[in-house]
């Protein structure tokens, strides 16, 4: 899993330090060529993708870094962390939903794949088997309870 999520990372890093290093230069030679910068709207914009694609860089850098520090031994065996499949009872909605956590990168609302930071994953980390869940949401809170468990380590235990 984690290491799906730093390939893909490091995909769109090489894309980007390939734009960067080869396309915009050729980009801003062309529009310097133009003649007056001042009102020359195509080397306005090779230098705001430029900057754009500087700063989405160093955001995939710091990613990579954050998920580079992720320890498997931290992750609780015995309550709901990072890798997990929860099915828990809604009890405003009054139905089962089963939910796996993932990282932002893998969040996926409608394949049941929500983010550990999103609200609902925040209120369920480091829940037990029978507790519940107060989430916090602009519409309101809801109580999940939850139902059963399957940590990360029992998948890894099962493949």
């Amino acid at each position: 899993m984690q290491e799906q999520i730093k390939k893909k990372l490091q995909d769109e890093m090489n894309t980007l330090e390939h734009e960067l290093n080869h396309e915009l230069p050729k980009e801003l030679k062309k529009a310097v060529a133009l003649g007056d910068l001042s009102e020359n709207a195509e080397y306005h914009m090779a230098k705001q993708r430029q900057e754009f694609v500087k700063a989405r860089l160093r955001q995939l850098g710091r990613r990579l870094a954050d998920l580079s520090l992720i320890n498997m031994n931290n992750i609780p065996k015995d309550k709901i962390g990072l890798g997990s499949t929860v099915r828990v009872y809604d009890n405003d909605k009054n139905e089962e939903v089963q939910f796996q956590l993932v990282t932002s990168e893998e969040s996926d609302v409608a394949a049941g794949k929500i983010s550990t930071t999103s609200p609902i994953g925040r209120a369920l980390l480091n829940k037990k088997v029978g507790d519940t869940a107060v989430i916090i949401t602009p519409n309101g809170k809801r109580e999940m309870e939850v139902l059963s468990l399957t940590t990360i380590h029992d998948e890894v235990g099962t493949e």
